[in-house]
């Protein structure tokens, strides 16, 4: 679907960036884009492949040209730019495991240039696509094992703590490095850890500070750095008025479901999280909507775990539980006040479909493929 999406654009003549969680696939994707006679591929990380790029020697007579991590090149951005602005060769895709528009190597601006596509761990959707397995057999293996490609279809328990063990290795001793000069590298590996253990809890930067004996502002650039390299996301409680949202205290959750250590209903929330921000940024990167994925919790301690925003007006809530039946009582009040277009209650225990007056409750299978329906 996103690939499709890409191809469509390629011969709109803008720069393709595609970023995403290390080992999401954007490599693979970007390849399978074409046939292996009509595109160069080009990574950053290969000492061969860095003097090709920095002297332009590459065919100039294909398809595409794909640079993989060319953002931990410095003033990368102004080097794509010039080549860009030269526009002679062909179309050009930049891959990478970094939020490459927050990239400090970045230099000039690539604003009017280029259109950007976050590529996510895969989605409920697309395994049932495969029909290799059924609604609850694809959500479990999601639980279990993550949406990365290689240890979900692996399966194997023995094969995912090695893949974690290479996987967390790469990204402190290696991407961190390359993002910033963090000298701590054990205590933002303990800072991962400790999110992974409060999962679905509000944060209190305080906390982890006293946890990691840093000081609060320390905490949060980590914390930062770790968004910039698609280990964890940061949602926000939605108000009406966006900026006091920021003073209160946010949520994070992981790119991998399968590293959450805070038991099953911390691990079907960070999935439905997931799963919800993959959705909503694919809105947003493919068709240009107006799409943030959200909380909502007030001062009376009313409180829902997602609120999908487009264009300003809460478009759906979800309330995820591992077996509650009834229906929330924060889920009907927000639901009534806020008359969203959806308010799923979605449960891990299977059972008839319950329908009240403003909400639904529902497996969580098919409120994730209900609550946004993709083109």
């Amino acid at each position: 679907m996103l690939s499709q999406k890409i191809l469509d654009l390629v011969p709109k003549g803008k720069i393709i960036l595609m970023s995403g969680p290390r080992q999401a696939g954007k490599t693979h994707l970007s390849q399978k884009l074409f046939a292996p006679v009509d595109f160069v591929y080009l990574n950053f990380d290969d000492p061969d492949d860095r003097v090709t790029i920095r002297e332009r020697s590459w065919p100039k007579d294909v398809r595409a040209v794909l640079f993989d991590e060319l953002h931990k090149m410095d003033k990368w951005k102004t080097w794509l730019k010039a080549l860009y602005d030269k526009g002679s060769g062909p179309p050009l895709i930049v891959t990478g495991s970094a939020r490459m528009e927050t990239f400090k190597k970045g230099g000039d601006s690539l604003a009017g240039r280029h259109f950007h596509f976050r590529l996510h761990p895969l989605m409920l959707g697309e395994l049932l696509e495969t029909g290799i397995w059924k609604e609850r057999e694809a959500l479990d293996r999601l639980m279990e094992f993550g949406g990365f490609p290689e240890p979900l279809i692996e399966g194997d328990p023995t094969f995912l703590k090695l893949w974690h063990k290479s996987h967390i290795h790469q990204i402190i001793k290696e991407d961190i490095l390359d993002l910033e000069k963090v000298r701590e590298l054990k205590k933002i590996e303990l800072l991962i850890e400790l999110l992974s253990q409060r999962v679905g809890s509000r944060i209190s930067y305080a906390s982890l500070a006293q946890s990691l004996e840093v000081s609060p502002h320390t905490v949060k650039h980590w914390l930062q750095i770790l968004e910039n390299l698609y280990v964890v996301f940061k949602l926000l409680p939605f108000t009406r008025k966006l900026p006091s949202s920021l003073l209160k205290s946010p949520k994070y959750y992981f790119f991998d479901t399968s590293q959450v250590r805070g038991g099953p209903g911390a691990k079907l929330e960070n999935l439905v999280a997931s799963q919800l921000l993959a959705q909503t940024q694919f809105l947003e990167d493919t068709l240009g909507e107006s799409v943030r994925l959200h909380f909502l919790a007030d001062k009376q301690k009313h409180e829902v775990d997602f609120a999908i925003i487009k264009n300003e007006r809460v478009d759906s809530l979800i309330e995820v539980k591992l077996s509650d039946r009834h229906p929330s009582p924060s889920l009907k009040y927000f639901s009534r006040y806020l008359r969203p277009r959806l308010a799923l209650q979605a449960l891990y225990d299977q059972g008839q479909e319950k329908h009240f007056d403003h909400l639904k409750i529902l497996s969580v299978e098919k409120a994730l493929l209900e609550t946004i329906t993709l083109p």
